[in-house]
């Protein structure tokens, strides 16, 4: 299998985990920035070969061109390495025309559904062009995976009637972490992920940590390769962390918040719930969907300060509600959408 992926986020925690469960393991191609000398240490560990292509992602392709350049240099790539399929990380990549062998995209996110959630009006027109990629893509494709019901049902009503299989995202890294120690007695909260994206609203939980005794850690870049930034002062900046660095917040924390205003599954949600820390959540559907019963949550735009300090006070275990999303159901229900297409044995 020839699997596409993003070195930048989640999308790269998800490509090394899903590689793992595989018996027959995947090529990994990745668009965009190249990985870091650990992340390819990671594919490595794995006995994954790894091509970077310097390609750009769908995100970051200056323009309609320069995206069909990449589904081009994709389908010769895997013309060359023999491939019996493709599972790409974004329907944006498939480009118009079918692809031989069988091709399987991921909706992941999306530029459309992220506006829906983030924004109103109109698309822009840099984003529109992406948006009716995405939508061509979804109906080239022999098949599409959501991680979430949520996200399907928010990308079929942007796009218009497709059908899209859940696969429910598992994760690996808090499994082989390390202990909870006494830290966890300190009551540290913890959110991490793309900071600079205003989709994971980091900027409401920095203005709530300053009215709290409790200090916020936050994970992740402050600022994306597209040059979106974020200020936060409040917030105690850990940076980005490689999966041992991300093991050790998450064994120092004892609660995990998301503000996030969109969120298609959240793979350091499922991370942090593994790892025994208690969940505050913004209510939207993804998270009600996979956490209902096992979170706090806050309406969009509510103080979350009470939820947070219930949940520090709190003594809850979320580590069963956890345990089922694996990385064994995800490989599987994956190899099912492949098998269906009679492209992996």
């Amino acid at each position: 299998m020839l699997l596409t992926t993003d070195a930048v986020g989640g999308v790269w925690r998800y490509s090394l985990d899903l590689a793992a469960g595989m018996v027959q393991r995947p090529i990994l191609v990745v668009l965009g920035p190249s990985p870091s000398q650990l992340q390819r240490e990671e594919a490595a560990a794995l006995g994954l070969q790894l091509i970077d292509t310097g390609l750009p992602l769908d995100w970051t392709a200056p323009d309609p061109a320069a995206l069909t350049t990449v589904t081009a240099a994709l389908k010769q790539l895997a013309a060359g390495q023999g491939v019996r399929s493709v599972h790409l990380h974004a329907p944006a990549l498939a480009g118009p025309d079918r692809w031989e062998p069988a091709a399987v995209v991921v909706a992941h996110s999306c530029v459309a559904t992220w506006w829906e959630a983030v924004r109103s009006g109109p698309l822009p027109d840099d984003l529109a062009w992406r948006a009716e990629a995405t939508r061509v893509g979804l109906h080239t494709a022999d098949a599409v995976i959501a991680p979430s019901k949520a996200h399907a049902d928010a990308t079929c009503r942007a796009y218009g009637d497709c059908v899209i299989t859940t696969v429910h995202n598992g994760a690996l890294l808090a499994m082989a972490g390390e202990s909870r120690g006494e830290g966890d007695s300190t009551g540290l909260i913890l959110t991490a992920g793309r900071l600079w994206d205003e989709a994971k609203n980091a900027t409401a939980l920095d203005q709530v940590a300053s009215r709290l005794d409790t200090p916020i850690h936050a994970a992740g870049p402050v600022t994306g390769p597209n040059g979106a930034h974020v200020d936060l002062a409040n917030l105690h900046l850990l940076g980005p962390l490689d999966a041992r660095a991300m093991r050790r917040a998450y064994a120092e924390a004892s609660v995990f918040a998301s503000l996030a205003r969109y969120e298609p599954f959240g793979l350091s949600v499922l991370e942090a719930a593994q790892s025994g820390l208690r969940l505050v959540l913004s209510d939207i559907p993804t998270f009600r969907e996979l956490w209902d019963g096992a979170a706090r949550f806050v309406p969009l735009g509510a103080d979350p300060v009470p939820a947070l300090r219930a949940a520090l006070a709190d003594t809850g275990d979320v580590t069963r509600h956890a345990a089922r999303y694996t990385v064994d159901k995800t490989v599987a229900g994956t190899l099912a959408v492949h098998r269906r297409l009679g492209a992996y044995a």
